[in-house]
């Protein structure tokens, strides 16, 4: 595994989305989602609301607001709650994505849960690296979580990716994220002193840094797991 500066890699560049829309542009949206709502009425399809729902989260979120980050969490907290159900594990993690990032008393939880959905399923696997990334900002630099976090998102990045261009991309992003994660954790300055931390940490052995991440987990979530944990890992195929 190579040793990356924090400048060698990103993402992507910034699209359209990621600009910052003007107040009065994100009100407007908020108000037309919420009148898609209404005319949909209770008895519509479940992920056609969930799909709403998220939409609204994600425009309460723009406008960095506590009343409105409030509402953020409240709608993704329905979206998760209409999206699990139906086992669309995709959008539920995308719910608990909007609730983490609202910043309420119970977004660790949220986020807690999106991790275990995001690896235990095979969704997408940017948005599996996103909120495992959304781990290595939330962990403190000492902690092993943050690596536990990053060499899992290349994992994912390894193992699920087929198309050979979103693999390479997303391998180089993870690659970059390990390093971030070992130079705030350990001081690393070298391909050598990475790869002594990277055995030292464990971190090339899978079912060690995945039941890391699962102790990691336990810790966030303090048993308050919104899904049948039990349940889905009887129905997944060995």
């Amino acid at each position: 595994m190579k040793f990356l500066n924090d400048s060698d890699a990103s993402m992507g560049a910034e699209d359209a989305e990621d600009v910052k829309q003007p107040t009065e542009v994100v009100e407007q949206k908020i108000i037309e989602l919420q009148q898609n709502l209404v005319n949909l009425g209770f008895g519509a399809d479940a992920e056609q609301r969930g799909e709403l729902l998220l939409q609204l989260g994600y425009e309460y979120l723009k406008l960095e607001n506590q009343d409105k980050n409030e509402e953020a969490w409240r709608v993704g907290r329905q979206a998760f709650g209409l999206f699990a159900p139906l086992e669309n594990w995709e959008g539920a993690v995308q719910a608990c994505d909007v609730m983490f990032k609202a910043n309420q008393p119970e977004s660790l939880v949220a986020l807690g849960n999106a991790v275990w959905l995001a690896v235990t399923f095979p969704i997408d696997p940017e948005l599996t690296i996103m909120v495992l990334e959304h781990i290595v900002d939330e962990t403190p630099p000492e902690s092993d979580g943050a690596a536990v976090a990053a060499v899992t998102a290349h994992y994912i990045s390894d193992l699920r990716v087929e198309d050979e261009k979103q693999r390479e991309n997303l391998l180089f992003f993870t690659n970059q994220l390990l390093g971030k994660v070992a130079r705030r954790h350990s001081e690393i300055q070298s391909q050598a002193q990475f790869d002594a931390w990277f055995d030292k940490m464990e971190l090339n052995e899978p079912a060690r840094f995945l039941n890391r991440l699962g102790q990691v987990l336990n810790v966030m979530v303090q048993d308050d797991w919104w899904v049948d944990r039990d349940t889905l890992r009887d129905s997944l195929p060995e």
